[in-house]
């Protein structure tokens, strides 16, 4: 198993931090990946646009890498949600059919689609949360009920982000594929701890962001675009999405065509020359701890926590139907009040999601940082 990686990153001994869903911690080589960047801003003429290619084309592959796509097939984009708007665009479909997702999704994902169905006449179709947990049965069900109008995409996510519930899009994909279905996975929270295929999901597009699992900046993401759907067009127009811009004889650049596969989706001033070495630091490090391990090392905490507290009166999904690094807690009754500033005062951090608790260990945590949490919560939380 992968040891303990926090003499990587610069976390204050007495900090707790249980908050990577929100926002990761990043290790030293990608700080110093960024201040280096931002030397050449200082001496904007020492750049070396040669090597500033190469790294961007490198972090390419490395996102493709992670999810078992060609770098040919991603896109690099400024956050999800940029990438959720391109699919939108990229959309067509009759009024009246379904929009396919999760009940209490993130905002990313609802207010999009919210728009495009305003515009369009499509109708949003949530799947409620199933009273058992079965998140992939429920929405199997709700791809397979008689007489539902046409789906005209599905947008769903690997688990639920508030509380970890598992989405099974290994048993989800092939039903919407058969049904010829388009399918959209969110991957924010997945992409750099769960095993994600696009060869064997087969999605039309997937979109994922650097600044959680895959410890890189704000501010940069990567979308996934199908060879089938490389043909779209894209949210922006710019020299750096067209071919032969900078090659002599070459024409009025409205003339030019856009590159060929996904790259054609890339955002302007996608070679950021401070993110982009952050990112490619991070994804290096990523492949360097290996997926499998770091799975294999948050599962370890996780279940070490669901153990420690597992006879107080807290409701959390069952391990068989939750992620390795994500554990979301529902109190009886109300949630106890101040309780995130509680535990933020005791330098525990972690955060409020969907009416519950969230907690999210990533690879800088240790059992001594979910032992922690699980005795506050014993001692604080409860009225013990």
């Amino acid at each position: 198993m992968l040891e303990c990686q926090k003499h990587l990153f610069a976390l204050d001994p007495d900090i707790t931090y249980l908050n990577s869903a929100s926002i990761s911690a990043i290790p030293f080589a990608v700080e110093q990946a960024g201040a280096a960047g931002v030397a050449v801003k200082v001496k904007p003429w020492r750049r070396d646009l040669a090597a500033a290619d190469r790294v961007v084309e490198e972090t390419r592959q490395a996102a493709a890498d992670l999810i078992g796509a060609r770098a040919d097939d991603i896109a690099i984009i400024g956050a999800v949600s940029y990438g959720i708007a391109t699919v939108c665009a990229n959309t067509r479909m009759a009024p009246g059919a379904r929009i396919l997702l999760l009940d209490g999704e993130h905002s990313s994902l609802i207010l999009c689609w919210s728009a495009f169905a305003r515009d369009t006449g499509a109708v949003l179709d949530f799947v409620a949360r199933p009273a058992d947990g079965d998140w992939t049965a429920a929405v199997l069900e709700a791809v397979e009920r008689p007489g539902a109008p046409p789906i005209g995409i599905a947008a769903l996510t690997p688990l639920i982000w508030s509380d970890g519930a598992l989405v099974d899009l290994a048993d989800i994909a092939p039903v919407l594929r058969r049904r010829g279905v388009p399918l959209l996975i969110d991957a924010t929270q997945a992409v750099g701890v769960m095993p994600i295929d696009v060869k064997l999901l087969q999605p039309d597009f997937l979109v994922f962001p650097s600044y959680k699992w895959v410890l890189g900046p704000y501010g940069l993401a990567f979308l996934y675009v199908a060879p089938h759907r490389q043909s779209g067009r894209p949210l922006e127009e710019h020299a750096g999405n067209r071919r032969g811009v900078d090659l002599p004889g070459a024409g009025p650049v409205e003339t030019l065509p856009f590159l060929d596969g996904a790259r054609r989706f890339d955002r302007g001033e996608r070679d950021s020359f401070i993110t982009i070495p952050m990112v490619h630091a991070g994804l290096r490090l990523i492949a360097t701890f290996g997926r499998d391990r770091i799975e294999e090392r948050l599962r370890h905490l996780t279940d070490r926590f669901a153990d420690r507290i597992a006879d107080l009166p807290l409701r959390f999904p069952p391990r068989h139907a939750r992620v390795p690094h994500i554990i979301g807690l529902r109190f009886p009754g109300t949630l106890p009040e101040g309780i995130v500033e509680r535990m933020a005062a005791e330098r525990i951090f972690v955060s409020l999601r969907g009416g519950g608790l969230r907690i999210s260990p990533h690879v800088y945590n240790d059992d001594a940082d979910l032992d922690r949490c699980a005795d506050w919560l014993r001692g604080n939380a409860l009225g013990r």
